[in-house]
Parts: C-alpha cells; sequence; structure tokens
C-alpha cells in the first residue's frame, strides 16, 4: 500500500509541475515577500524570516518546504531590498529559488498609508530523478529521466499598498515560463505563470484584543483558484491564535507568540479534507520564526507593525 500510495504522489507531483508549482504555506501573511516584491522594506527595520513545513506527515514522499526571507529598508524610506531563498522537495523531485528583492515606495499621505512598486530576479534550480523510483513497469519511459542542477532564471514584479492597519497586494513572482525537455521531446518541467492577490486588516476590539483576518488568492493556467482565508485573534500585540481555511484542501490551527519587540514565533497544523490525502497522512505542520533587527538609533520599532 505504500508503494501505491507514494507512486500517486510522485504522479501528483509530476502532473503538478506542468500546473501549480509555487509552494503554499499556512503562514502566508508571514511570507509575503516570497510572493511580492513590493513588500520589501515595508517593516522599517531589517526583517529575518524563516519557514519550515512538512505537508503531509506520514505520506511517502509528501512535500517539504524550507524558505527563508530577509528585507530592509535603504537609504531612507522610499526604497526597500530583499532576498527570497525557498527549499521545495516533492518525493525525487526537488526546487530551489534564489531571488534578489527590490521595492520603490510613494508616500500616499501623512498617515503612513504607502504605494510601492516591486521587481525580483533570480533563479530556480531544479532537480529531479524519476529513474530512482521502484516501478511494477520497469519500461514506462515516463519515470526514466534523471535531471541535475537545470537552472532556470526568472523574473516577477508586484504592487503593494500598505498603512498601519490594512495592505493589499498584486503580483506574479515568476513571469517567465521555462520549459526542460525530456526524452522523445517530451517536457519534464513546464513553469507556469502564477497571480496571487493578498489582502489583510487588524481591526481593534479594544485595548487588549484585535482581529486580523487576512486573505492569499492563488490563479494559475491549468489549476483551479486557490484561496487561503485566515483569521486571527491578537492579544495585547502579544499572543495570536486563530483558524483558516485552504479551498478544497484543509483546514488549519494557528497559535503564535512575540517574545520581544523583535522576535516572534508561530505555529500551524493543518488537516486535510479531501479523501484521496486526508485519510492516508496525520496532517501538516508548520512552523514561522522571525526576527526584526532593530536599528541603532531607534529605540524600538515606530509602532506595532502587524503584517
Amino acid at each position: 500500500m505504500k508503494k501505491i500510495i507514494l507512486l500517486t504522489v510522485v504522479v501528483i507531483a509530476s502532473l503538478s509541475l506542468k500546473a501549480q508549482q509555487d509552494a503554499m504555506y499556512t503562514h502566508y501573511m508571514f511570507n509575503t515577500l516570497s510572493v511580492n516584491p513590493g513588500y520589501a522594506g515595508s517593516r522599517d527595520a531589517m526583517t529575518i524570516t524563516g519557514l519550515y513545513r512538512h505537508q503531509w506527515v506520514s505520506f511517502p514522499g509528501a512535500p517539504v518546504t524550507q524558505t527563508l526571507t530577509m528585507h530592509t529598508p535603504v537609504g531612507g524610506e522610499f526604497v526597500g531590498i530583499g532576498l527570497s531563498v525557498v527549499n521545495d522537495r516533492i518525493g525525487p523531485t526537488a526546487m530551489t529559488a534564489i531571488y534578489g528583492d527590490f521595492a520603490y515606495r510613494i508616500r500616499i499621505n501623512d498617515n503612513g498609508h504607502k504605494l510601492a512598486f516591486g521587481l525580483k530576479a533570480g533563479i530556480n534550480l531544479f532537480n529531479s530523478n524519476l529513474a530512482s523510483l521502484q516501478l511494477q513497469d520497469q519500461e514506462d519511459n515516463s519515470f526514466t529521466t534523471a535531471i541535475q542542477n537545470e537552472i532556470l532564471p526568472n523574473f516577477g514584479a508586484g504592487i503593494y499598498y500598505s498603512a498601519p492597519k490594512f495592505y493589499i497586494g498584486l503580483s506574479s513572482p515568476k513571469l517567465l515560463q521555462n520549459s526542460i525537455p525530456g526524452e522523445n521531446n517530451a517536457n519534464v518541467l513546464n513553469e507556469k505563470r502564477h497571480y496571487f492577490l493578498i489582502a489583510g486588516m487588524m481591526v481593534k476590539l479594544d485595548e487588549q484584543w484585535g482581529l486580523k483576518p487576512t486573505v492569499l488568492i492563488k490563479a494559475v493556467k491549468g489549476a483551479p483558484i486557490e484561496g487561503d482565508f485566515t483569521a486571527n485573534i491578537y492579544y495585547n500585540n502579544r499572543l495570536w491564535f486563530g483558524m483558516g481555511y485552504r479551498t478544497m484542501a484543509d483546514v488549519s490551527f494557528m497559535v503564535g507568540f512575540q517574545f520581544t519587540d523583535a522576535l516572534a514565533m508561530g505555529y500551524s497544523f493543518d488537516w486535510s479534507l479531501t479523501n484521496t490525502t486526508g485519510r492516508y497522512n496525520a496532517g501538516s505542520h508548520e512552523i514561522m520564526l522571525r526576527y526584526d533587527l532593530i536599528y541603532k538609533n531607534q529605540e524600538k520599532i515606530k509602532s506595532p507593525r502587524y503584517f
């Protein structure tokens, strides 16, 4: 049964390489730079964020993703730069993405409203060894290809509008649709252009409690439009907890804590709602760690940074 499940995962993964390739995150509201370069420098500090996601625990060949982002304003409040590194592994395939980010921000008013235009550029390093799988039919040519360190350059763009308690952004982090040829002129990988719409706000309920709803909508040709809808309750700007829903896929539970003005940590657990995978796995786990390097000429970040 495990071999059948593993083979099913690989087939699904190989199909998804032709449609929806970008990794998913339950902590997407803490991982904005990965999808929208306009976010670079928006926290008025050098921000370092790490994410680790283990999807479908106990499911052989399931996705495992690590993400590291860093970004900071430079030369004042109008320019931000960043770096995004993503390592995503599914069964015998692996993709490592390394991108630089640049954002130029325009002040809309004196109340903290800003509009940013962002660009990102970098490479995707692709590896695949389908030939390593043990198959019932060893003569199946679909599983004979091995690709080592295939470099695929790409670039993306995004716009990001932010206020102290609200944000919305639209982006496409990979505009080029690269292909990798395989056996018999059949492509092993066809990158598809993804579009992301992100939005969120903080609603103060009283002096101690707040509600932060967020949403991420992802669209790509060849796959259904996917939406992540999350609501977190905040207490004293320190503790947060909440729930999320990913369309036709998962329900999630989140909790996190702001240990200091600079250091925050979060954890989430996803439970699959689909019969095809839900019965065979023990859920998905995700850990987020964020650190704001506060500059020496600042006693603290100007105000609580909700996004």
